[in-house]
């Protein structure tokens, strides 16, 4: 059993947590609630010895324990999984298994892969050692730090919002996964907002609110109580008005590309001005891919793509971008923002033109504007690194040109939550309706899609196997198409 006993946390004089309080029964599933930068992965973070803590008292069965470092904690039977994959994309499956080990390196790796080949089977995952990681998918690579950490011996297993930008397949996979780890007896503790994976999975639930506790509930769980105290104040739903757009102005002709993992099928797409593309398909399918191609960044092996009538094949991406062409990734802190710097220096190169030269007063200005539109909970001299993943995300969104031609987006919600994505989704389609940009964007999540998008683009094994308009298609259709069946829309 695990007791967090008046934990707080300050930085300066901002207080991360007040006096929280909770308590993980042994062998549970407890979920842990609450809006962005409401203190839950910061809390996380001091539990597994990420981050110190100002003042307070853990508690594992009854004793008081200093779980100082990572390191400290994983003796302690603690270990996390975090948003953000913390392993070697240039080495295999194995390799990342057997970094961080105190005894020794070759002499383990025949014990080591036992453990593996072991602990994988007994969680139902199928992962080749042998594999470079860069080639698993987001949701193998969780699966893989998952076998990492029980093979150390770890009784306590926390997620960070697990289930961001994975499939309902592998998500699925994860849940049985924890349910089988729950049924051992370990404990786990799932860090989400989204209500319906806390519903079907979690036996306990405490909900965070600015940094203190606003509720613990037991299941069944209720989700206007765990709403009400996750938000005081919900905003009004973004009305679903699929607009009708204008001329096409991109074009993709019988366009082929490959980045090592799968294959773009010849493709042939008109994008029009104004409209919404929603992006949908297992993870892996290809819709990550067109986007990247679509921006500048992963060369054509054929076809051609045009922007009004100036051809960008073979172009770099500042080509792209200089024609108004953006571009937001889904990997945060590995694409898109630079760890160490503050927010107000990443608005400052964001503004420079490439010039060496900037205004300090005006990036200053330009970033107290983002944390206002935005609502980051942060300074402009704060580092992004110091961020929750929402406010990250929020961030990286806020740096967005005033008026591109096309935006590009890799999942823009990562992370955030009910209340953030409106109201991020109220600024994006403000800008669409407004100034004619267009907008594409992927999401593993049908709803959103379905509640954003005027037309929806599915892909099935690097091929564009649906392209229809939203208004004219369900979730049964869209289910159907992502999973490879071909069906007369």
């Amino acid at each position: 059993m695990i007791q967090l006993i008046d934990i707080q946390k300050t930085y300066g004089s901002l207080r991360a947590l007040d006096s929280v309080s909770l308590t993980v029964r042994e062998g549970s599933i407890h979920a842990l609630l609450g809006e962005n930068g409401a203190g839950k992965s910061t809390l996380m973070k001091i539990l597994s010895g990420f981050l110190p803590r100002t003042s307070g008292r853990i508690l594992l069965s009854g004793r008081d324990e200093d779980l100082g470092s990572p390191e400290k904690a994983l003796a302690a039977g603690i270990g996390m999984l975090y948003q953000e994959p913390m392993d070697f994309p240039q080495l295999t499956v194995l390799d990342n298994l057997m970094i961080g080990r105190s005894h020794g390196f070759f002499l383990q790796k025949k014990h080591i892969l036992l453990d593996f080949l072991k602990i994988s089977d007994e969680l139902g995952f199928c992962l080749d050692p042998d594999l470079p990681l860069r080639r698993l998918t987001l949701g193998e690579r969780q699966q893989l730090e998952i076998v990492r950490l029980m093979s150390l011996g770890v009784r306590v297993l926390i997620l960070d919002e697990p289930t961001t930008g994975i499939t309902d397949v592998q998500k699925s996979a994860l849940f049985t996964c924890l349910s089988r780890l729950r049924e051992l007896g370990k404990s786990v503790i799932l860090v989400s907002h989204k209500l319906e994976d806390v519903a079907s999975l979690c036996d306990d639930a405490t909900v965070l609110r600015q940094g203190k506790v606003s509720g613990h509930f037991s299941a069944p769980f209720q989700s206007m109580d765990l709403l009400r105290c996750m938000f005081p104040e919900s905003q009004s739903p973004v009305p679903s008005d699929h607009h009708e757009p204008g001329n096409p102005f991109f074009f993709l002709d019988d366009v082929m590309a490959s980045d090592g993992r799968v294959s773009l099928k010849p493709l042939s797409l008109r994008i029009c001005s104004g409209e919404v593309l929603g992006l949908a398909g297992l993870e892996g399918s290809g819709q990550e891919l067109f986007l990247r191609v679509a921006a500048g960044l992963e060369p054509l092996r054929s076809g051609s793509i045009t922007l009004d009538d100036f051809c960008l094949s073979g172009r770099p991406f500042r080509e792209f971008s200089s024609r108004g062409v953006a571009f937001v990734p889904g990997s945060r802190m590995e694409d898109g923002l630079i760890s160490g710097l503050t927010l107000a220096e990443h608005v400052a190169l964001n503004r420079s033109g490439g010039s060496l030269f900037f205004n300090k007063k005006h990036a200053l200005d330009r970033t107290r504007q983002a944390i206002r539109d935005f609502w980051i909970k942060a300074k402009p001299d704060s580092t992004v690194d110091s961020l929750s993943g929402g406010n990250q995300q929020r961030f990286l969104l806020s740096l967005l040109p005033d008026n591109p031609r096309l935006l590009l987006l890799e999942n823009p919600t990562r992370g955030l939550d009910h209340d953030s994505t409106l109201a991020v989704w109220t600024i994006l389609l403000d800008r669409c309706r407004t100034s004619g940009t267009a907008l594409v964007f992927s999401s593993p999540e049908l709803d959103e899609i379905l509640q954003f998008a005027d037309r929806i683009l599915v892909f099935f094994q690097g091929e564009l196997i649906l392209d229809g308009l939203c208004r004219d298609l369900d979730r049964d259709a869209i289910g159907s198409a992502v999973a490879g069946m071909r069906k007369s829309f």
